[in-house]
């Protein structure tokens, strides 16, 4: 991996040694079939480390990927740039977008409770009363969902794969049970049938927003 790096550094400076407004950096991407954000990481880091004292962190790095102008060489500033703009998988650009795209399913989600009538807290404000890890939003009174208890609605505007379901179960969704319960998750734009496993644990998911709500007053007007 070591060898490949240094491969693609020099290929890197010999290319805009020729032509430096040449979209070096892109093509040497295109060319291995590797993401060009990631592509312009590699070489960005390996600049830095030639002329800075200390390794770089992670912040300066994502910080000098989201505006290449901060970048004190020009020649790998416009490379940088290229490569982000061109770059429909990762990178700040994409970034942006999934984040835009998420902020509307919320506000859809939130929508959708103000509708059903529905008391909830949002994810602002859990964190102003002290919860560092939150679902989107906290059910003030529960609901029934098929038979199960919903204590949180936690919104993902994207497709649940395995991969990307099983590090939200590690990294979020767990912590959301133990800490207030039985939850639902939306995917938004679908998920993988048999990760709907763990609805007898507390975790229940979902495509749309749920139709057969059961509310504590439903239950309570039942015979």
């Amino acid at each position: 991996m070591k060898s490949q790096l240094t491969t693609g550094n020099l290929l890197y400076l010999h290319g805009v040694g020729k032509n430096g407004a040449a979209p070096v950096l892109l093509e040497l991407a295109n060319e291995v079939d590797y993401a060009p954000s990631l592509m312009a990481r590699i070489i960005l880091e390996r600049f830095l480390q030639e002329h800075e004292e200390t390794p770089p962190s992670k912040s300066v790095i994502n910080s000098l990927l989201r505006d290449p102008s901060q970048i004190p060489d020009g020649v790998l500033a416009n490379q940088v740039y290229q490569c982000t703009v061109n770059d429909c998988c990762y990178g700040p650009l994409v970034d942006c977008i999934k984040h835009a795209i998420g902020h509307e399913h919320e506000i859809l989600l939130r929508d959708l409770l103000l509708e059903k009538n529905l008391s909830f807290l949002d994810e602002d404000q859990l964190r102003a009363k002290g919860y560092d890890k939150t679902p989107d939003f906290i059910l003030q009174v529960p609901i029934a969902v098929e038979g199960h208890i919903i204590h949180w609605i936690e919104s993902k505007a994207s497709f649940g794969d395995e991969c990307s379901h099983h590090a939200y179960l590690h990294d979020q969704f767990w912590s959301y049970w133990n800490r207030f319960g039985p939850g639902l998750v939306i995917y938004w734009y679908g998920f993988i049938q048999e990760l709907d496993c763990n609805r007898e644990r507390g975790i229940l998911l979902k495509a749309c927003f749920p139709t057969d709500i059961v509310t504590l007053c439903h239950g309570a007007a039942a015979p």
